[in-house]
């Protein structure tokens, strides 16, 4: 489907204020990419639902008519995920943007899907709480529901499954549903929002979340840790993590994205393989000893330099330049796309994976930062190279492909947080062997016609 009909114009008009549906070239361009390198198919209009009975017209209508609907949050996802593939309508929900309540007492807050993440901490802070998964991106709250998104903190917090505790759903044909409950525990039948939770729309839409807040930590140590040799780094990991020590962050730096880091934000940071952690605890005094025993651990794997108390000043601008990482390694690499490693593996079996990534990529003489949330396991490879350089980029292709096999051979996953998308289809078979059967079998039964963001975790 390339444009709507007039008759079909008018019909989808009608659903929403005239300002809320378009079919501008512009607005439809707009909505063919997201940060990854995956393009899309033009849809053939945009709508900017306000309410679950809009969203429930809206897809019941399109499915009677045969039309793809592609959800779509912030567009700051990295594999193609909110990318329609088969044209269609796209639905954004950046106007469906209101926190209907926060309520301390529960600490709980309810809300649309379009909030955006700083904006519900902005709020929750005024009750000294927060929503703690922290993908980097200021993405829509709908958007994590729909990836499952973790990022840095996951190690102590956990990722948006652990904070998802109702939901109202729209089903592909436009039944409304509600999943889960407000109190904090349940064994009460199929756990369906877990099973909406990670689905990347591809089986409704998530029009009303409520979400568990936690408070603020009262205080913060953060600490640079540096190592001559990746390797020492890598294995410290395994033992702090080993050792009992509750991190609230655990990060991998390598030294060539250190140097782009220091080169963009003047951190003068020492450019040698470093872990950057941060522990938040109840009283200075705790924190101290957990610096003493972190600090006897690393010296104890071949640390060269331990320091804690980093100024706060400093702590936000690592913290900011981390977040930012993506970015810096593509405004270093002009005229290039990012082709992103997303795998996970074993607290175990990481200091293994770290150096097999790392000699896939030197053995290509490829373009590659290897990094990551070594905390949980998480491993990065942001790789850069020309998509329209067939063979240059089937480079960065084969080496995605065996440090993905290489992590699921180890036990592991082909997206610790960024979802399946357009980018990982292609694994997941490999991963999930006869239980990728059964998903595509939920998938046909809730959605029969395919309609809802083909093209995403199935081909």
């Amino acid at each position: 489907m390339q444009e709507f009909t007039p008759e079909q114009i008018a019909l989808l008009s009608a659903f929403v204020e005239r300002d809320r549906f378009s079919v501008g070239q512009s607005n439809r361009e707009l909505h063919i990419h997201d940060i990854s390198p995956h393009y899309g198919t033009l849809p053939a209009g945009i709508i900017w639902p306000q309410s679950t009975a809009e969203v429930a017209n809206i897809l019941s209508w399109t499915y009677a008519q045969g039309i793809p609907v592609t959800p779509w949050g912030a567009g700051t996802s990295t594999e193609g995920n909110p990318v329609p593939t088969r044209g269609g309508l796209v639905m954004d929900f950046t106007q469906m943007n209101k926190i209907i309540a926060i309520r301390p007492q529960d600490l709980q807050a309810d809300v649309q899907p379009g909030v955006l993440r700083k904006e519900l901490n902005r709020r929750a802070g005024q009750h000294g709480l927060f929503f703690p998964p922290d993908p980097g991106a200021d993405a829509t709250i709908g958007g994590m529901i729909a990836n499952n998104a973790s990022g840095v903190q996951t190690i102590k917090y956990g990722a948006t499954k652990d904070y998802v505790m109702r939901m109202t759903v729209v089903l592909p044909q436009g039944k409304v549903i509600h999943t889960g409950c407000k109190a904090p525990k349940s064994s009460s039948g199929y756990d369906l929002t877990r099973l909406f939770v990670g689905s990347e729309g591809t089986l409704g839409v998530v029009t009303e979340a409520t979400l568990r807040l936690t408070g603020i930590p009262a205080h913060h140590l953060a600490a640079t840790i540096t190592f001559n040799e990746l390797a020492h780094a890598v294995n410290a990991v395994a033992v702090m993590m080993g050792s009992g020590l509750e991190a609230a962050a655990l990060e991998l730096l390598p030294p060539q994205l250190i140097r782009l880091m220091n080169r963009e934000k003047n951190l003068n940071l020492p450019e040698v393989p470093t872990l950057f952690c941060e522990f938040h605890g109840i009283s200075q005094a705790s924190l101290q000893e957990i610096a003493d025993l972190t600090r006897e651990l690393c010296v104890d794997c071949g640390a060269t330099g331990v320091r804690f108390g980093v100024e706060e000043g400093d702590r936000q601008g690592i913290w900011r330049a981390r977040h930012e990482a993506w970015e810096t390694i593509h405004r270093a690499h002009p005229g290039k796309e990012t082709l992103i490693v997303d795998a996970a593996v074993p607290i175990s079996q990481y200091p293994a994976m770290i150096v097999f990534a790392q000699e896939a990529v030197d053995a290509q003489n490829a373009i590659g930062y290897v990094f990551g949330h070594a905390g949980d396991g998480n491993l990065h490879v942001v790789m850069a190279g020309d998509p329209a350089d067939e063979k240059e980029w089937s480079v960065l292709e084969d080496i995605n492909h065996r440090i993905v096999t290489r992590a699921v051979e180890l036990g592991g996953t082909c997206t610790g947080e960024h979802g399946v998308g357009i980018g990982k289809r292609k694994f997941m078979e490999l991963e999930h062997g006869e239980s990728y059967q059964l998903m595509r079998a939920i998938k046909e039964l809730i959605d029969p016609q395919g309609l809802m963001n083909p093209g995403k975790i199935f081909f």
